[in-house]
């Protein structure tokens, strides 16, 4: 039997040991379905705090000139600076740290380790997220601004009917970004025991002692996935360019 046969029954018997023996292959599964639903609903409280933090901000770089000292700009002058901690404490921490806090200390009464990464990957996706959407309120031209107040829409109007479906159309593309970012950015939650893509992985080279092949089996899927939603955000992007002709 020559060393290329010798080689080929060797990895036979380790796919086996690691993937069908005792149904091993469904901890990947279960780390996928939970990678994937904590990178979906962290990505839907990232994006309306998102959302909350860029109309704040930019509502006070916009208007603080123009508004006369009163309760009104005082609300939003702190408000304004409430955010600016959050994207200060947020950007500048590392997200492990965060999982672990939200894990071990301060939501540690949810119980439910899922739901705690979700939250907290969400308020870390936020503070990216309102960068994102600050900057394509910003690029709106102020016309639009005053194109809604001749309409008889109030401030409030003109940001939700005008401003923020136009600010959504430019940077669409940067969120889908955003979410394939934190697709990856999740395979930390390993650290406070979610059993996720990454933790599946570990735990079955952990029972067989194999690392190349569970591990191999991880970086491919999450290959695949970003390979995929890239594709999905390729197509978007051409879509939305078409669409502006």
């Amino acid at each position: 039997m020559t060393a290329l046969q010798l080689w080929w029954l060797d990895i036979q018997d380790t796919f086996y040991r690691c993937f069908i023996e005792d149904n091993r292959w469904r901890y990947l599964v279960k780390g996928l379905g939970n990678t994937l639903l904590i990178t979906f609903f962290a990505l839907l409280l990232g994006v309306v705090l998102g959302v909350v933090v860029a109309i704040i901000r930019t509502s006070y770089d916009k208007n603080r000139s123009d508004m006369q000292p009163g309760i009104g700009r005082g609300l939003l002058g702190l408000g304004n600076a409430l955010c600016q901690i959050y994207l200060t404490v947020i950007r500048g921490t590392p997200v492990v740290v965060q999982l672990l806090l939200g894990v071990f200390v301060i939501l540690v009464s949810l119980g439910n380790d899922v739901t705690i990464a979700c939250i907290v990957f969400g308020i870390n996706s936020g503070a990216y997220v309102a960068e994102i959407i600050r900057s394509g309120i910003m690029s709106i031209d102020n016309g639009q601004f005053e194109a809604g107040r001749s309409l008889g829409f109030n401030y409030i109007q003109t940001m939700w009917y005008i401003i923020i479906p136009q600010a959504f159309k430019n940077v669409l593309p940067a969120l889908a970004n955003e979410f394939i970012v934190l697709l990856k950015e999740t395979s930390v939650v390993g650290y406070a025991g979610v059993i996720d893509l990454t933790k599946g992985g570990e735990i079955i080279r952990g029972r067989t002692f194999e690392a190349f092949l569970p591990l191999l089996a991880v970086a491919a899927i999450y290959l695949a996935m970003v390979v995929f939603f890239t594709w999905l955000v390729g197509k978007l992007e051409r879509r939305l360019r078409s669409s502006e002709r």
